[in-house]
């Protein structure tokens, strides 16, 4: 009996071991099962079927669609603050400027019948060239005009007016229609003038204007006086931003007398000219 109680016991696995080595098969099935679904993922994206392209064209198109909107909405929020009264004013430039248009392609037409009936078509040609000179004369500040327009008078008593200012307003009345202008009855305004200097001291031409100025444009007077004075333009600028004063009146006649003196091109030729072609 002492010699049986003395015999060891024989090693037994526990289970635990035994269990762990059946896991190990088991962990390898589940990562083959969860490697199934990813390789359907990526055929989708590296071999779509023909209803997967529907849907992306569809998409597309709809995504297109709402950027389109997006923009127009923009767009028409461009007046959306705007005043009524700016929104008349910019509609009878609008309309008056349309007219003017109208006018001149119907001058136009009557003219190019003229030429062609044959009867008086030399002394057509010669009445259009003439008139055609002194339009080209008035634009290019050679030929004194008068006419229908605006007196803007801008005071600036605090020394504020700048130059980026001023040619803002001329700007304005150029897109308004004004087909010539004039700036204190001395300074005829054409393509090549420019506004220099500092606030209070601007200059036009390279020579110095005073307070108040004085700004004479021939045109429309009502779609002048629109042009000048809406929301946010020359003279809500000037009356805000600078604190001075704008007074607008219409006239029904505007006599601009001074000239601009050409210079001579030091580079440009006329195209059908004889010395441009040598």
């Amino acid at each position: 009996m002492p010699d049986d109680a003395q015999t060891p016991e024989p090693d037994v696995k526990t289970p635990e071991l035994v269990e762990g080595a059946d896991d190990r098969p088991s962990t390898s099935s589940g990562t083959e099962g969860s490697s199934g679904p990813w390789r359907r993922i990526r055929r989708a994206f590296t071999r779509p079927g023909k209803g997967q392209l529907i849907a992306a064209l569809m998409l597309f198109l709809v995504a297109f669609g709402g950027v389109l909107q997006v923009r127009s909405n923009r767009t028409d929020d461009t007046y959306a603050n705007a005043r009524q009264d700016d929104l008349v004013q910019i509609l009878d430039g609008l309309n008056s400027e349309s007219r003017r248009l109208q006018g001149e392609i119907e001058d136009l037409q009557k003219t190019r019948d003229n030429l062609r009936s044959g009867a008086n078509r030399q002394q057509v040609a010669r009445s259009e060239t003439r008139l055609r000179i002194g339009d080209l004369g008035i634009l290019a500040g050679t030929e004194k005009a008068e006419g229908p327009g605006v007196r803007i008078t801008v005071t600036d008593p605090h020394q504020k007016l700048t130059p980026e200012l001023m040619l803002e307003g001329i700007e304005e009345l150029r897109d308004a229609g004004a087909e010539a202008i004039e700036i204190d009855n001395s300074y005829r305004v054409v393509a090549t003038t420019y506004f220099a200097g500092t606030a209070g001291n601007v200059t036009v031409d390279g020579q110095p204007i005073g307070s108040p100025v004085v700004i004479e444009a021939i045109g429309d007077s009502d779609s002048l006086a629109s042009g000048a004075d809406f929301r946010g333009g020359f003279a809500d600028q000037v009356t805000g931003s600078t604190q001075g004063q704008v007074e607008i009146v219409r006239k029904s006649t505007i006599d601009i007398d001074s000239l601009h003196t050409q210079k001579k091109n030091q580079y440009a030729r006329p195209a059908s000219s004889p010395s441009a072609k040598r």
